[in-house]
């Protein structure tokens, strides 16, 4: 493919095209590929979560990154290697990314972050602008992106036969110019892998949502004298409610952001019939409002002792088997109560340094 520049005259001139190399470290195209996550994959955005990461093998991937549905992405840079060398790299790195946990990958990314308290699932979240209850699974899938001038023979027809053997394998090669006037230019072409022609994964975002009345027609008696109770309190407080596939969440509206407070889900989630916390994870308080983990942590145990929540994870759940009595009920929304009204007198986290 050739490039060109037009002069003021409308002339064309051919850019040169140079061996990147000659004027670059390798370590320059990681930065630029660093600094463009959207041009890397087709269709879609990469978040960077760690560059040069260590493996158990003393090997060092060059860079990794997560899709919006949470599968890690190797992106490794085609040096001065043999075909096989390059893909046996490959698919060690791949090895040792498939064995890591969300843990793991959360201190991958706070240790690239700099920073000990961002939390992945949240900042993820965020930089893909998923839904409230948009729910992802890290790490389910893993992918390679193998990046280079020029992407041989032998790489193209074994990265084509593993991924009709189910490994996720994109090659991309990319060519760089620079004009006269020392404009320099970069074009990528992908060379095996257009994610167009395979099956893309299904996400919640993409499922219909529940409605009001579907979700009372799904849940018992027990549930619905809850429910009901819930969101009539809900609306009388003008709380946002986000409807979710199953269930919704209550959120409070701190100058057009929501914060989610709880979730409530039927019996035909894998929740089974309960009213979740949003303490600690999913989008919740830890990860957006300027409170203290002591306060946190009372709330926390404030809500354990009453008898009503059982620890799920990180958060707590509130079952809704039985019939709850008045005073149950009484404690369930003054807590509740006390949630929001922590969210409301802390705001969004930085928010107090503008």
């Amino acid at each position: 493919m050739k490039i060109y520049s037009i002069t003021p005259d409308d002339k064309f001139i051919e850019c040169a095209e140079i061996g990147f190399h000659d004027e670059h470290h390798e370590s320059v195209l990681e930065t630029w590929l660093e600094n463009n996550p959207d041009k890397i994959i087709e269709n879609g955005n990469l978040l960077m979560i760690g560059r040069q990461v260590a493996t158990n093998l003393g090997g060092f991937i060059d860079l990794l990154a997560i899709d919006k549905e949470g599968n890690s992405v190797v992106i490794e840079l085609k040096r001065n290697r043999t075909p096989r060398e390059t893909l046996v790299q490959a698919l060690e790195y791949l090895s040792f990314v498939e064995k890591l946990g969300y843990e793991q990958l959360d201190e991958i990314f706070r240790k690239y972050a700099g920073d000990e308290v961002i939390n992945l699932a949240q900042y993820h979240h965020e930089y893909f602008h998923l839904d409230t209850d948009e729910a992802v699974v890290f790490n389910k899938e893993q992918r390679i992106v193998i990046i280079g001038q020029k992407i041989t023979p032998e790489i193209r027809q074994t990265s084509t036969f593993l991924r009709k053997k189910g490994v996720r394998v994109t090659c991309v090669e990319f060519t760089f110019y620079k004009a006269d006037d020392g404009l320099r230019l970069f074009s990528t072409n992908i060379v095996v892998g257009n994610e167009a022609d395979n099956i893309s994964t299904i996400t919640s975002g993409s499922l219909p949502r529940i409605s009001e009345k579907a979700f009372f027609n799904s849940v018992d008696a027990n549930g619905r004298f809850i429910f009901e109770k819930l969101l009539t309190w809900a609306k009388s407080k003008s709380f946002p409610i986000h409807w979710g596939i199953k269930g919704f969440s209550l959120n409070v509206n701190l100058s057009g952001n929501h914060v989610v407070f709880c979730f409530g889900y039927p019996p035909t989630s894998v929740f089974q019939q309960s009213i979740y916390t949003a303490l600690f994870g999913r989008g919740g308080l830890s990860g957006k409002i300027d409170i203290s983990e002591q306060e946190l942590q009372a709330l926390f145990e404030e809500a354990q002792n009453s008898g009503l929540f059982q620890p799920a994870g990180r958060e707590l759940k509130c079952q809704i088997n039985r019939k709850f009595s008045e005073k149950e009920i009484e404690w369930l929304f003054a807590w509740l109560t006390k949630v929001t009204q922590a969210i409301e007198k802390h705001g969004l986290k930085g928010e107090s340094e503008k």
